[in-house]
Parts: structure tokens; C-alpha cells; sequence
């Protein structure tokens, strides 16, 4: 399979995933705002569905921001200096966060293990915590290697981005 192919693969699965539980999430919210309201009888563990739910949109999202450099940016000198040293600082950047994004992966993962090892669940629910620790590092760790290609990868490192000037 073609690093472009996997790219687009990636990107679908993610796409998906966030779709799909930013779905679940309206509908969900709305479900639990109809049965407080009209019934009196809120979805029990309701506040944890919304925060595993979360989880689960947002750490789909961060891999296709970066990859797509839609960051929000705040340009304040960078437009007045030449195109090699933007350049440069971009990629100057994108190694900042690629190895901010693999600390925090690695941290996430050690968490997962420990959450696992003592069997933690969310208190309501009982639904174990683990899996969603290991999924968050692992698409930290994904997002640390899209800003590594972003990095080495032949092309204008950090692209046009969404700039707020």
C-alpha cells in the first residue's frame, strides 16, 4: 500500500470515527435532554457517555488538523520575513510538536497500562477506562508522526494553515 493510499485510509477511518461520534453525541445529548425534560428521568451515566464520546471525536480529529495544517495561527512576524526562514521555523515547529505529541503519547500509554493493571472504570457505567487511554495515545502518537512528515517530507513544511492576523 502507497503512503498516499494509507494517508487516505487513515483519513477516512478518522473522519469516520469523529462523524460518527460527533453524531452519537447530538443524539445522545438530545435523547438525555427529551427524558430529563419531558420525563424527569435523565439517562443514568449520562455525564460519562458525553465524556467518552468526546474522547473519541476530538483524538480523531487531531491527526487531520495536522496533517491538513489547519491550525488556527496567530502570524505576527512571520509574513515579513523571506520564505526560507518561514520555512524553516515551520519546521523548527513541527519538530516542537512532533516531540511535545510523542511525551505526551508516551505518558498517555504508561497511564493506559496503569489504568488497566488496576482494572479502573468510570464509576457510573463500569465501563473500563483503559481502551480510551490506549486510544488516545495512539493517535497522539499518530499525530507525532504527521508533524514528522510534515517535517522531512519533501513539499512546503506547514502549509497555508488558517491564520488569524
Amino acid at each position: 500500500m502507497s503512503a498516499s493510499r494509507l494517508a487516505r485510509t487513515l483519513d477516512q477511518v478518522l473522519v469516520t470515527t469523529a462523524a460518527v461520534s460527533l453524531f452519537a453525541l447530538m443524539a445522545f445529548t438530545f435523547a438525555d435532554v427529551v427524558l430529563r425534560y419531558l420525563f424527569a428521568r435523565p439517562v443514568r451515566g449520562g455525564l460519562e457517555v458525553v465524556e467518552l464520546l468526546m474522547v473519541a471525536m476530538i483524538f480523531s480529529g487531531l491527526p487531520l488538523v495536522s496533517r491538513r495544517d489547519e491550525h488556527v495561527t496567530i502570524d505576527t512576524i512571520e509574513s515579513h520575513l523571506p520564505d526560507a526562514i518561514r520555512a524553516g521555523l515551520r519546521r523548527v515547529m513541527h519538530v516542537v510538536a512532533a516531540a511535545g505529541l510523542a511525551g505526551a503519547a508516551g505518558l498517555m500509554y504508561r497511564k493506559a497500562g496503569t489504568l488497566a493493571e488496576f482494572g479502573d472504570r468510570t464509576q457510573l457505567l463500569g465501563a473500563p477506562i483503559a481502551p480510551f487511554v490506549y486510544f488516545m495515545a495512539a493517535l497522539l502518537a499518530v499525530t507525532a508522526l504527521v508533524h514528522l512528515a510534515r517535517t522531512f517530507l519533501p513539499g512546503e513544511p506547514g502549509g497555508a494553515g488558517a491564520s488569524v492576523v
